[in-house]
């Protein structure tokens, strides 16, 4: 019989884990440069995928970051407009604030504010308490060496009475130095009949499609997630008509996906911004036609009278006679 190894090396355990279908994680260790994000973002209904991937980068990023339009476009290949749009998704649920400020040099510049968890510094400057998923469990104690003896217990012994003093007044709690961010301003709602809930403009130019076409039925969180393109063409000045003469027509026969297909018309041909107005040159003034009062000749002048030839007949008329 063979002697048992001791001294073997034990087997090293797999990072996989087994699980029953669906998801498998395969996690390592990273020891530096990883970021924790919540996963009240990264599971957000509300939210698109493109706004869920630009919150958790943006969340990466160092403190004075560049996290302009311009900026995220030249690194990521979706674009400018599908970028602002969820720049607005994020600020609309607080995940994300940009504010004007006004430097000493007379300057305007955008400052960005990120929040990793926007419903629990919400509660902290209303100084209410946290949610009930905000509020994290309490570290555990280190774990005590087993190799090594707990250390001997010392009886402290009888307390002194503690002589009575006086209870100061309660003081009241110091306000915020950080001032509460404004709340991002929605577009202008507009009241729909039958005392139903208002909407804006563009959520009920995407749920009146379904009149055009029933294949054009969109869910109310559909409605939400497009509504911030719509107000793209909307605010560079396309009309309600033409977009939603352009979100359906030609539809395919075989339409499954309706908020992908109005999704890829609203990026692909959304129109350029209308240029400055130019200023026009003011036209001429026409002098009106006249007849003349002694040949009866058409001629050009403002008010009616004689001709120039006639003008000059009578002139010499008169030189003549004086």
């Amino acid at each position: 019989m063979a002697e048992q190894q001791l001294s073997a090396r034990p087997r090293a355990l797999s990072p996989v884990r087994r699980s029953v279908g669906g998801l498998t994680h395969v996690s390592e260790h990273q020891p530096t440069r990883y970021t924790i994000i919540g996963n009240h973002l990264t599971q957000h209904r509300e939210l698109s995928l493109t706004a869920i991937g630009l919150g958790a980068h943006i969340q990466s990023l160092p403190d004075g970051a560049r996290v302009d339009i311009r900026t995220l476009a030249g690194k990521f290949p979706e674009g400018r407009d599908r970028i602002a749009a969820a720049l607005r998704e994020l600020e609309l649920y607080g995940y994300v604030e940009r504010v004007r400020e006004h430097t000493p040099e007379g300057r305007i510049i955008t400052r960005t504010f990120s929040y990793n968890d926007p419903e629990t510094t919400r509660a902290r400057r209303a100084g209410g308490r946290p949610p009930r998923d905000a509020v994290r469990p309490p570290a555990r104690p280190p774990r005590a060496d087993p190799g090594l003896a707990p250390p001997p217990r010392v009886d402290p012994g009888p307390v002194p009475p503690t002589p009575p003093t006086q209870t100061p007044p309660p003081v009241p709690p110091a306000p915020d130095p950080t001032p509460a961010p404004p709340r991002p301003r929605a577009a202008p709602a507009v009241p729909m009949p039958g005392g139903a809930p208002a909407r804006t403009a563009a959520a009920s130019l995407l749920a009146e499609l379904r009149r055009h076409d029933d294949r054009l039925l969109l869910s109310e969180r559909d409605v939400r997630r497009l509504a911030p393109a719509v107000d793209t063409w909307l605010e560079r000045g396309a009309a309600p008509e033409a977009v939603r003469r352009t979100l359906s027509a030609d539809l395919p026969p075989d339409l499954r996906h309706p908020a992908a297909l109005l999704a890829h018309r609203l990026t692909e041909s959304l129109p350029p911004p209308l240029p400055a107005a130019q200023p026009t040159t003011p036209r001429p003034t026409v002098v009106p036609l006249q007849n003349c009062d002694g040949c009866d000749r058409a001629f050009r002048a403002p008010e009616p009278g004689l001709c120039r030839d006639c003008r000059e007949s009578e002139a010499a008329l008169a030189g003549a006679a004086a």
